[in-house]
């Protein structure tokens, strides 16, 4: 199948009519029954009754539907890497983990799509995935959580995010600051699972850091899941605190003691780039983050100071 088959199906399903849309494509009339007859050999099935007047099969309307959508998001996309090359438009390439859409990343991309002379193509992937993707190209500004060396990309953290621990609603440790030996002790959802170095990673050396090991009750690669099988009373997690603005009635989260414990939202960026949009881009960041970090602080004491719970007896660290 090619495009013109989809290109002369279009003007036939919107004519009904092999003469008119013949001279709307500037072909002769029997070549145009043909590519539309391979175009049905192709697919299997009739997308035409050919009576009079001529009429789509419920199988041609539905690929009238769907054909056309391809085709109209074709011209989108060619139209505009024409304009990108004539400097008319300019593309950015966003990859980013799933947790750092909690903090200053949605602003950005409001105010990156409130310019109409950008296109922005948008990558849902891991750091060690961004780092890749920008050496390659396909990106050119990745937000995540952990560092990666690679001369051919930089890496700057804009925001320590405090971790906190996801507990499921009625849980003991609600409601207090807890320590991490009493983590310890609880069953654990450990996230993500299969893809390394991660977040993971981070959180199994923060227990190492403590002499602790992780009691690992279920392994999952999505923060979301994560989140799920805490509130179905799975285990608990650790989860940066700007997850907490995600409410959920059963879900509560508590401090961690340890005031190191914390995430970072890094921003990663190939080596040397100097274009005006990456740096238009830089500058919005770090005023946002500023602004995130502190609008998270407001929405994390306003958070607390409703639950008015004591703070439990604080375990000595080791």
């Amino acid at each position: 199948m090619e495009l013109r088959h989809l290109r002369y199906f279009r003007a036939v399903a919107q004519t009904l009519n092999f003469t008119r849309a013949a001279m709307q494509l500037h072909v002769a009339q029997p070549p145009l029954s043909r590519q539309i007859q391979q175009l049905e050999e192709e697919l299997g099935v009739a997308l035409l009754e050919r009576s009079r007047p001529l009429r789509l099969t419920d199988a041609g309307r539905f690929f009238y539907e769907h054909s056309v959508q391809l085709l109209e998001q074709l011209e989108r996309v060619c139209d505009d890497t024409r304009r990108i090359a004539q400097g008319q438009r300019r593309w950015l390439g966003i990859g980013f983990a799933p947790s750092t859409l909690y903090g200053a990343l949605p602003e950005v991309i409001r105010r990156l799509r409130s310019d109409g002379g950008i296109e922005l193509g948008l990558s849902e992937m891991v750091t060690l995935q961004q780092v890749e993707a920008l050496k390659s190209g396909r990106i050119d500004i990745g937000f995540g959580r952990i560092h990666i060396d690679d001369a051919a990309v930089v890496q700057k953290v804009i925001h320590q995010d405090p971790l906190v621990v996801a507990l499921p609603a009625g849980h003991h440790l609600l409601g207090a600051a807890v320590s991490m030996e009493q983590l310890a002790l609880e069953p654990f959802v450990l996230y993500p699972g299969n893809i390394r170095p991660s977040y993971a990673d981070h959180v199994l050396q923060l227990f190492a850091r403590h002499d602790l090991k992780v009691r690992v009750a279920q392994m999952t690669n999505e923060l979301q899941t994560a989140i799920g099988l805490v509130a179905a009373g799975i285990g608990i997690t650790l989860v940066p605190a700007s997850v907490q603005r995600l409410h959920r009635d059963d879900i509560g989260y508590s401090p961690l003691l340890d005031p190191l414990a914390t995430s970072p939202i890094i921003v990663s960026y190939r080596a040397g780039d100097e274009s005006a949009l990456l740096q238009q881009c830089l500058t919005w960041i770090a005023e946002l983050a500023a602004s995130a970090s502190a609008s998270l602080a407001a929405d994390v004491q306003a958070e607390a100071s409703l639950r008015h719970r004591p703070v439990a007896h604080q375990t000595s660290e080791l």
